[in-house]
């Protein structure tokens, strides 16, 4: 039976439903102002439509086709929308870039990053993300919007996520909120039609319901088979249904189509904002507060975390049949988002209405395409001048015959016997000038008010030269900076959804991801919650536990598009010629990586063997060293050392003894020399010398002899005057006179200046500077 809660509401004194508060499932007079709200939102969505079908090259419509044919106006389309259109999803692609997942501050947490990043990948691959993403891109581009959905899949069998490309127009949400990606809005709708047994399987419990609102729509409470259900003895789940969908006011065709007995599911993700404490760690991570978790407990007994109330939001989710409620429960996923993700183009400042592109060019692609018509038209248009009932035939048919180009008209020969009578056909139309000129301007402004100019999608442009063509290039990405930052952040999106399912389904068990080996890396294995115990205290912990390290999902700034590897290639190739050979050798194996050859891991394993390959000279060092562990295993080097210590003992030894008789020499010859000098100055020492060392010992040859000194015949000068003047004698007393006081010496060096003379002083004696005057004469 459906629950009551969904029957009441509160109401303002204005009439408007009353929020209610705490985490609620919606009531029916909300989801009844959910749907007042999205009817009073601006009509874009038909503007939309029509600005798509340009793209996909639906340009003329009815009417303007019956009028041109009543004109006999050919239909002529030039399109050059959608080639726009296909140039950016093509951009899009070849720019393309995977998911990186990266600890988010905390340390030792890469190789959890790593390992997620790896199913990541795999998700991403699996679950279709990239082609969801692309089909976003082009209604995002082409008018402003498009929507990816992030789910589990319902069928087992199937990849655990799926990423589906969801229709705009199956989407409405809270016109009100203010964020890209929605984190701010109240509600979000998906409408879907399907056929009531597809119901049936999903929703058991509302069978009845179901098949009685396959059969009669809206108005299936005034039936007589649900009147006679009602007035029954069995319960059925049916008479809250029954008063709801009487007092229901919105329109039925909006939720059932009597042609195919489908009906629409309303399913709405809607927030409750309610009070929570939260928790909040030094490291910064915040996490909601729960009384029944012990360690939450003693995390705030000790003071290791800081304990706030706070508003949060919580998403619940909840499927409506017209006015009855098939299920009401909080969202399935651990993450706070809705599972669609919005990809916004440009929005006016005024409306937030979305649009994209295909809204600039509208108006010239209509001038090119009406140009174009006109002139085909023009071109096998004749003009006629006739009397009356010159032909034999009637207007319309001569109208048709005589635009043919194997007309055959019949004259009238009465008629034109008349005087004055005559039948004239006149092909003066021809092409000038401007009217080419207006075509090719038509062209030319879709080429600069569009997103594609000549240059980025090949055809040939004002650029002269290469360098020219490059900044035409980069001006044209510089234009589609805005959409592509915005499909980025899109994309982004996506891939946190995926990660928060993956980290949600891993949760706290064991598992060891295996990442494969690349033509660069090794193959190894991470362990997730990996149960250990700590070799310090004891206690059991996890090892790169996943719920404890925080995480971010970015987008790399590498493309991953073959193309973009290609340029890698060959941007490497031309480095690596200029290297040295044994340069060469190694960057050979990042090359063969960057190539997308089937058996380059092989390729890799035999230039690294290659590479191991030793040189002649390696060889040569090898056996030095081989020899060199061989003689110290033998104990031959420790002889060897001996040897050579004795060599240089021996060595030193004989150094010494040289020095020694050097030494010897030197002082026997300085002895010699100071004997010589005492003997000349003093000869009558020269006897006892020699009893001195005829006692001592002293053995000439032949021994026994007197050693004989020689005696010289003058005494050496002593007491030489200084400076020497020759002719005068050695004797400096002699000429002063036996008791005279020697004179001063002056400063006669030609080093030094001489010492000035001082002049007259009444110092005497020993006060003056001058020896002369310190002894009286006698």
């Amino acid at each position: 039976m459906l629950n009551h809660a969904h029957d009441t509401a509160e109401y303002d004194e204005d009439g408007a439903p009353l929020t209610p508060e705490g985490d609620v499932p919606l009531t029916l007079a909300e989801y009844t102002d959910i749907i007042r709200e999205i009817e009073a939102q601006p009509p874009w969505r038909g503007a939309a439509d029509r600005e798509m079908d340009y793209a996909d090259g639906n340009q003329l419509n009815s009417d303007l086709l019956r009028a041109n044919a009543d004109l006999g106006i050919p239909p002529a389309v030039e399109d050059k929308t959608g080639p726009m259109m296909l140039a950016l999803q093509g951009y899009e692609t070849a720019i393309r870039t995977d998911w990186r997942v990266k600890p988010n501050g905390n340390a030792g947490g890469q190789d959890v990053a790593d390992a997620l990043n790896f199913k990541l990948n795999e998700a991403e691959r699996h679950s279709k993300a990239d082609r969801a993403c692309s089909d976003a891109f082009r209604p995002q581009a082409g008018v402003g919007l498009g929507w990816v959905e992030v789910s589990r899949s319902s069928d087992p069998f199937e990849y655990p996520y799926q990423c589906v490309h969801v229709h705009r127009n199956e989407i409405h949400w809270d016109w009100a909120s203010k964020k890209d990606l929605l984190e701010d809005a109240r509600y979000l709708r998906r409408l879907r039609w399907m056929h009531p047994s597809r119901l049936l399987s999903i929703f058991k419990e509302h069978r009845e319901l179901i098949k009685q609102y396959g059969k009669y729509g809206a108005s299936w409470w005034s039936t007589a088979e649900s009147i006679e259900t009602l007035e029954g003895g069995a319960s059925t789940g049916l008479r809250n249904s029954w008063n709801q969908a009487r007092g229901w006011t919105v329109a039925e065709d909006r939720f059932y189509n009597p042609l195919t007995t489908e009906v629409c599911v309303a399913e709405v993700w809607y927030r409750r904002w309610v009070e929570v404490g939260v928790l909040t760690s030094p490291d910064g991570r915040v996490v909601e507060y729960d009384e029944n978790n012990q360690a939450h407990n003693y995390a705030i007994a000790t003071g290791t975390t800081k304990y706030t109330l706070a508003t949060v939001a919580r998403v619940r989710r909840s499927y409506w049949l017209g006015p009855h409620c098939l299920h009401d429960s909080p969202t399935p996923y651990a993450h706070r988002h809705f599972p669609y993700v919005p990809f916004f183009g440009f929005r006016e400042d005024g409306t937030t209405v979305p649009y994209g592109y295909i809204r600039g060019v509208m108006y010239q692609q209509d001038s090119l395409n009406s140009g174009s018509a006109l002139l085909r038209w023009g071109m096998g248009a004749v003009r006629t001048e006739r009397t009356k009932g010159a032909v034999a035939m009637t207007d319309e048919q001569y109208r048709k015959q005589i635009g043919r180009r194997n007309a055959d008209i019949v004259l009238n020969p009465a008629a034109m016997a008349q005087p004055g009578a005559r039948h004239e056909v006149i092909r003066d139309f021809q092409l000038t000038d401007q009217q080419f000129r207006m075509l090719d301007d038509a062209r030319g402004a879709i080429d600069r008010i569009g997103a594609t100019p000549n240059a980025f999608t090949g055809r040939p442009g004002t650029a002269r030269s290469g360098q020219q063509e490059d900044r035409q290039v980069d001006q044209a990405n510089q234009g589609l900076g805005r959409m592509m930052d915005n499909h980025k952040a899109a994309r982004t999106q996506v891939g946190e959804l995926l990660l928060s399912m993956i980290v949600e389904d891993i949760g706290d068990s064991a598992q060891a991801v295996v990442i494969p080996g690349d033509a660069v890396s090794a193959e190894r294995t991470i362990h997730i919650n990996k149960p250990e115990i700590d070799e310090v205290t004891g206690y059991p912990y996890l090892s790169n536990d996943l719920q404890r390290t925080r995480l971010m999902v970015g987008v790399s700034d590498a493309p991953s598009s073959s193309t973009y590897q290609g340029q890698q290639l060959n941007a490497l190739s031309e480095a690596t010629k200029s290297m040295p050979p044994q340069y060469q050798s190694i960057m050979a194996q990042y090359l063969v990586a960057l190539t997308d050859i089937p058996f380059k891991d092989k390729i890799t394993e035999a230039l690294r063997a290659a590479a191991q390959q030793e040189t002649p000279e390696q060889i040569e060092a090898r056996i030095a060293q081989a020899v060199q562990d061989a003689l110290d295993r033998s104990g031959l080097e420790v002889k060897m050392r001996e040897i050579a210590l004795k060599e240089k003992k021996g060595d030193a030894e004989i150094e010494k003894l040289m020095r020694e008789a050097v030494n010897i020499g030197v002082q026997t010859a300085f002895s010699a020399m100071q004997t010589g000098t005492q003997v000349a100055q003093m000869p009558m020492i020269a006897p006892i010398a020699d009893k001195v060392m005829q006692g001592a010992g002293w053995r000439p040859t032949p021994g026994g002899v007197d050693p004989n000194i020689p005696v010289a015949d003058t005494t050496a000068a002593m007491n030489i005057k200084s400076p020497y003047i020759q002719g005068e004698g050695p004797e400096l007393e002699a000429e002063a006179g036996e008791g005279a006081a020697t004179e001063v010496r002056q400063n006669t060096s030609p080093q030094f200046p001489p010492v000035p003379q001082d002049g007259p002083s009444a110092m005497q004696g020993i006060e003056t500077s001058s020896t002369a005057d310190n002894l009286q004469a006698a």
